[in-house]
């Protein structure tokens, strides 16, 4: 573990210039004369995170090659985009906690958080055309649909204990990892490289973005709510079915298939420490962190392709740092 956060820090330190180019890019663009709007963008933004799709999109460019300024701008869009889909999420899930401290919509209130989440999404959009590239924008398009397509299949997949894990999949792969998939793409093209390179970057953003989702959905069941900033089961009251749960219900016993059917066909969950332990006691969760180990292995095979440098070192360390996280 210890291996990895060093890995991770120097991958980090890399672009800790160009994280600061970017910090100013995001303070520029979310300049409104709209108090609150700035005043709700602030408090999300500053609750900080990892910040994981711009780090992509910057080390792939440095990977590539390049350098232009265009870089800060496409790293503050994929955050703003990432930063909607966060605020509109949590009034979807009606959540109370993100990163250790009370959701916009606690703070601000339903209305407020939607109507700023489309204002970055609506930003993002004016700052995409700074680009002048139709590329950018198509990726960024596409991207920002077919992450509003996982957000209604998840919604339409809510307390549906018949979920298998290819519709599972099929979800986090449109909600979560298309962006990073974007993400890495972006530095592709930016880069202006082949064709081949730009799909391993897109196939590393897919990847990554995969197996981080699962992580996220185990530690949801096996993590330390100090750490992770939101409390445990909470996917479950939500009614979602993740691949901890598939697993769960694959491998147990008739009565604890029912339990935990139960809990996600009506969200109550006052016997949270009785599925948890049947997720842990019937091997789920080895399950899911081997699935996730698939996906990054698939990400380092596809960073092996970029050339040899200390951008696409960075890649491959984030890859192999995400099967040691806990938070």
């Amino acid at each position: 573990m210890s291996s990895n956060s060093t890995n991770t820090s120097s991958a980090l330190a890399l672009i800790a210039d160009d994280m600061r180019g970017v910090d100013a890019v995001i303070a520029q663009r979310l300049d409104t004369d709209v108090p609150l709007v700035a005043e709700v963008c602030r408090y999300i933004i500053s609750a900080g995170g990892k910040r994981l799709r711009p780090v992509l999109l910057l080390l792939t460019s440095g990977a590539l090659g390049y350098t232009g300024e265009q870089r800060f701008n496409l790293a503050a869009v994929v955050e703003f985009i990432h930063t909607a889909t966060l605020l509109h999420d949590d009034v979807v899930d009606d959540s109370a906690l993100r990163r250790g401290r009370a959701t916009a919509n606690q703070a601000f209130g339903n209305p407020a958080s939607v109507l700023v989440g489309d204002f970055l999404y609506s930003r993002a959009f004016q700052m995409m055309l700074d680009a002048r590239d139709m590329r950018v924008m198509e990726i960024l398009s596409d991207a920002t649909n077919v992450i509003a397509e996982g957000e209604v299949l998840q919604l339409m997949n809510m307390h549906d204990a018949a979920l298998d894990e290819a519709g599972y999949l099929r979800v986090i792969r449109s909600k979560t990892a298309k962006l990073f998939e974007a993400s890495a793409r972006l530095g592709a093209i930016l880069a202006k490289s082949s064709p081949q390179l730009e799909q391993a970057c897109a196939d590393y953003g897919q990847a990554l973005g995969t197996a981080f989702q699962v992580i996220d959905d185990v530690l949801d069941y096996d993590g330390d709510v100090a750490e992770m900033g939101k409390n445990l089961g909470d996917d479950l009251r939500e009614g979602k079915v993740t691949l901890p749960l598939i697993a769960a219900m694959q491998r147990g016993s008739a009565e604890q298939r029912k339990t935990i059917q139960t809990a996600i066909e009506t969200g109550s969950v006052p016997n949270l420490d009785e599925i948890v332990g049947i997720v842990q006691s019937t091997g789920a969760l080895t399950v899911a962190r081997d699935a996730a180990a698939a996906q990054a292995r698939l990400a380092m095979e596809a960073a092996a392709l970029l050339p040899k440098n200390a951008y696409s070192e960075g890649l491959l360390q984030l890859a192999a740092q995400l099967l040691g996280r806990r938070s």
